[in-house]
C-alpha cells in the first residue's frame, strides 16, 4: 500500500500559472461550516489567496451568491438544479448591471469546478458524495485541500490510485495534526498514532445512560461547531472510527498501530509516538481555521491564521482512555477498514442513514451504531483480489442506505411500542 504523504517535508506542484500572485483557491461546499471559515481567512489575507469558483448544495443560496460577489469568482455551482434560477436571481440582485460569473447547476456540478484551472482544492463537502470531485481534482493535477474524509474513506483504492505523493493536504485537524508531527522523524521511527477525541456531549455515560439521549442532546457538542451529521457523528464517535480509517490510508499505518485517546479539551489535536519514546503532539486552541490554513497554504504557514494559547495562564489537559463497550463505533470502523472493499463504503452509507432516522426521531441513539453494524455483518466479506471500482462504491453505498432505512424503521418501530407498553 501507497503512503499518500511519502514525504510531507515536500509539497507536490500544482502551479498553473506563471507570475506568482495569490494562490488560485476553489471551495467546494463554500456555505457549510469548512467552506466559510475558510473563506474567512481569504479575506483575510488576499495577498496570499484569491478564490475563483465556488460550489455549494443550495440549501443557502443567498449566502452562497453574497460569497460569489464578495469574492468576484468565476464559476459558483450548486448542486440543486432546481435551485439554479433562484442563485441566478440573487446574483443578479447583488451585481447589477456588472457581467454573472459562471452558473453550473446539478449534481455533476461540484466536480465539473473540481477540475477547473486553480492550484488547490478545498473539498468541504459532507458526505461519500464528495469522492467524484476528490478524484476530479486529482486526476486534473491540483493540490487537494482534503476535509471531506468520506471520499477517501469510501473509495481509499480508487482515491490512492490517482494521487500523486504530497498531492493530499489532510484538512481534518487530527490528521493536519499528524502531518505536522510526522515531520519530527523518518516514517521508519513513527511508533503509533495517537488520534485524540473530545469525547463529544456524552463522555463518560455508559451505554445504558446513552439509550434514552434525544436529538437536542446529541447535537449539543461542547468544543467544536459543526453541521449536524458530523456533530452526531461526534457523539456515537463515528466521526472519530471514520478517522482512524483515514490515517491508515493516508499514513499507511496498520490499524493496531493506530489508538484514539479521549481528551476533552481538544487542545491537542493528535500525536506521533516514536520508536524511542517520544511523542510529538500538535496543539492549538480548538479551532479549525488553522488545519484549513495548512490545506490552503502548504508548505508555508499562514500568520495568525487561528488563535495561539495564551502560555500565561494556568491550564488543565486531560487524557482517558476510549470507553469502547458504551462506544462501539471505532473497534467497527477498525474491522470494516481491515475488510477493506466496498465494506468502509457501506459503514458509511449505513451510518448517514441512521443519523438521519436518529435526528427525525425514528431511531434511539445506540441504535445508530448498532444498526450500523447489522447492516455491515449482512455485507460481509469482499472477495480476495477483488479491484474497486466507482460502480462498486456507488452500488454497495445504495444497497447499505436501502438496507439501514429497513432495520431502522423497524428498531425503531419496535423501541415506540417498548415505550408505549412502559408507559401503559
Amino acid at each position: 500500500m501507497t503512503d499518500l504523504l511519502a514525504d510531507p517535508h515536500l509539497r507536490y506542484s500544482a502551479d498553473t500559472h506563471a507570475g506568482g500572485g495569490p494562490r488560485e483557491i476553489v471551495i467546494l461546499g463554500s456555505t457549510g461550516s469548512i467552506g466559510t471559515q475558510a473563506i474567512d481567512l481569504v479575506l483575510r489575507n488576499p495577498e496570499r489567496f484569491t478564490v475563483t469558483a465556488l460550489s455549494a448544495a443550495g440549501g443557502r443560496v443567498d449566502l452562497l451568491a453574497e460569497q460569489a460577489h464578495r469574492l468576484r469568482v468565476r464559476t459558483v455551482a450548486v448542486a440543486r438544479e432546481d435551485k439554479a434560477a433562484e442563485l441566478r436571481e440573487a446574483l443578479a440582485a447583488r451585481y447589477g448591471a456588472e457581467p454573472l460569473p459562471e452558473i453550473l447547476a446539478g449534481p455533476d456540478a461540484a466536480t465539473e469546478v473540481a477540475r477547473s484551472e486553480c492550484h488547490t482544492v478545498l473539498n468541504g463537502i459532507t458526505g461519500s458524495i464528495g469522492l467524484a470531485p476528490t478524484l476530479a481534482a486529482l486526476e486534473a493535477g491540483r493540490t487537494l485541500a482534503l476535509a471531506n474524509k468520506e471520499s477517501l474513506i469510501v473509495g481509499g483504492p480508487l482515491v490512492k490510485a490517482v494521487a500523486k505523493p504530497g498531492q493530499i493536504i489532510p484538512v481534518d485537524s487530527e490528521h493536519a495534526a499528524l502531518f505536522q508531527a510526522l515531520l519530527g522523524g523518518t516514517r521508519a521511527e513513527v511508533r503509533k498514532l495517537v488520534v485524540t477525541a473530545s469525547g463529544g456531549p456524552f463522555r463518560g455515560r455508559t451505554k445504558a445512560e446513552l439509550a434514552s439521549v434525544t436529538p437536542q442532546d446529541a447535537l449539543a457538542h461542547p468544543t467544536w461547531s459543526m453541521g449536524p451529521v458530523i456533530t452526531i457523528n461526534s457523539a456515537t464517535l463515528v466521526n472519530k472510527g471514520l478517522e482512524v480509517i483515514e490515517a491508515h490510508l493516508l499514513y499507511d499505518i496498520p490499524f493496531e498501530r493506530i489508538e484514539v485517546v479521549v481528551h476533552p479539551q481538544s487542545y491537542v489535536h493528535s500525536m506521533v509516538e516514536f520508536t524511542d519514546g517520544s511523542t510529538l503532539a500538535q496543539a492549538t486552541p480548538p479551532d479549525m481555521r488553522g488545519p484549513i490554513a495548512i490545506g490552503l497554504g502548504w508548505p508555508e504557514r499562514v500568520p495568525d491564521a487561528a488563535p495561539a494559547f495564551d502560555w500565561s495562564r494556568a491550564s488543565t489537559w486531560e487524557f482517558f482512555p476510549l470507553d469502547e463497550e458504551a462506544f462501539p463505533s471505532v473497534a467497527l470502523a477498525r474491522h470494516v477498514g481491515s475488510l477493506g472493499g466496498t465494506a468502509p463504503a457501506v459503514y458509511n452509507a449505513a451510518n448517514e442513514e441512521c443519523v438521519d432516522a436518529f435526528l427525525s426521531g425514528k431511531l434511539p441513539f445506540n441504535g445508530i451504531v448498532d444498526t450500523v453494524a447489522e447492516v455491515v455483518a449482512e455485507h460481509g466479506t469482499p472477495a480476495a483480489g477483488t479491484l474497486l471500482t466507482v460502480s462498486d462504491v456507488l452500488q454497495a453505498e445504495t444497497w447499505a442506505r436501502a438496507r439501514a432505512r429497513e432495520l431502522a424503521a423497524r428498531t425503531g418501530a419496535r423501541t415506540a411500542k417498548a415505550t408505549t407498553e412502559a408507559r401503559a
